[in-house]
């Protein structure tokens, strides 16, 4: 298995970028409700988030079928799940508080950078077995409460400045906005 790890994790960068890339879109092809919880419904730094939440749980929940000899494969996933999270608006708000509003292609590269470091640190901490795990059940049930968070802000979504369209001046979901 330990041989494996690296190429997991590379697998799960691709399908990270890939299925973040495509939910980017999702939304706008389809402007349904059903796909909105799961794709960027606008360009918020929230939203961004999404992006690289929703590929790197689906690709763990597969992952660790693979992995149940793993007791801190949940303890692993949260912590590299978090990183990546952190790191989307740590960098977009210090690139732009720096320089100023950035091009599109430094927003991408911020996604993928994200997300490979997310994937790098989670190899490592696979390989040096590096994570104390108190609890893989509770690492788990706190993913499904970030999904939660990420479900019910696209509906009902908080007016601050992480959560704000800044091509709009949006909140959440453009069908759900209230007019000012």
């Amino acid at each position: 298995m330990k041989r494996s790890i690296g190429l997991w994790q590379l697998m799960g960068f691709g399908v990270t970028a890939l299925g973040g890339t495509l939910l980017h879109f999702l939304y706008d092809l389809t402007n349904s409700v059903l796909t909105a919880p799961f794709s960027g419904v606008n360009e918020s730094t929230w939203e961004h988030m999404k992006l690289l939440f929703w590929p790197m749980v689906i690709y763990a929940i597969v992952q660790s079928f693979f992995f149940r000899d793993r007791e801190d494969f949940w303890c692993v996933k949260l912590k590299g799940i978090l990183w990546g999270l952190v790191l989307i608006p740590i960098l977009f708000y210090t690139y732009n508080g720096v320089v100023g509003k950035s091009p599109d292609w430094i927003n991408i590269s911020i996604f993928f950078i994200s997300a490979a470091i997310a994937y790098i640190y989670e190899t490592q901490q696979f390989n040096n077995n590096a994570t104390i795990c108190r609890s893989s059940k509770i690492a788990f049930v706190i993913l499904c409460v970030i999904a939660l968070f990420f479900v019910l802000f696209t509906f009902v979504t908080p007016e601050i400045g992480i959560f704000k369209d800044p091509l709009t001046g949006t909140y959440g979901i453009k069908a759900f906005a209230v007019p000012e």
